[in-house]
């Protein structure tokens, strides 16, 4: 399948993506002018302060963690333009959509804990990469099998089998990386169950 992977028209939503990243990066860890610990996702909390279900996914660990899905953002960017993404704002659609629906996972997990243990879950989320294994999910689905429509509006994708092996391999690699000390399993198996719903739709 021929592929050019030129600028396109839909490249500027990836670069807000990124922009916007490293912009609020900067605001936090660099110059300090907000400090990140009231951005991220902290269960006990979410209740009260439902804006930290999208702040939290700005913002990062270190530089490292934001270069790392910097490089997602590059990665899925490939793979939707390889697949001959038709629709000019499903990156942004996507992503609003998918931080509602990872939450919504994120919290189903934390309810049954705390109904059917008395545990209820203490720790700090933050970061990018449970959107971006949300992508992985769901573009490894498509590359198998294409996904002409998306909530009901044309995206054209097309199933492609070297989009399908590189997924794949990132796939399974991301889930081995998960299991490091400091890295949220739970973020990314929620990202990555997120995408494979969403893309039943």
């Amino acid at each position: 399948m021929p592929f050019n992977n030129s600028i396109s028209k839909y490249d500027w939503q990836y670069i807000v993506s990124a922009v916007l990243l490293i912009s609020v990066f900067l605001f936090t860890d660099l110059i300090q002018v907000f400090d990140k610990k009231f951005l991220y996702y902290v269960p006990k909390l979410i209740g009260y302060q439902p804006y930290r279900i999208f702040t939290s996914i700005l913002v990062h660990a270190d530089l490292n963690h934001l270069l790392s899905n910097l490089g997602g953002i590059i990665i899925t960017r490939y793979f939707l333009m390889r697949l001959g993404i038709e629709r000019r704002f499903f990156y942004l659609e996507f992503i609003l959509i998918c931080s509602f629906f990872n939450f919504f996972i994120i919290w189903i997990y934390e309810k049954t804990l705390a109904y059917f243990f008395n545990v209820y879950p203490n720790y700090a989320a933050l970061g990018f990469s449970g959107i971006i294994y949300a992508l992985f999910g769901f573009l490894l689905l498509t590359s198998f099998f294409g996904k002409s429509y998306f909530l009901g509006r044309k995206i054209g994708l097309k199933s492609d089998y070297e989009v399908q092996k590189m997924s794949r391999t990132i796939c399974f690699i991301g889930l081995i990386f998960s299991f490091l000390p400091g890295v949220s399993l739970l973020g990314h198996l929620s990202g990555f169950i997120a995408g494979c719903f969403l893309f039943l739709f």
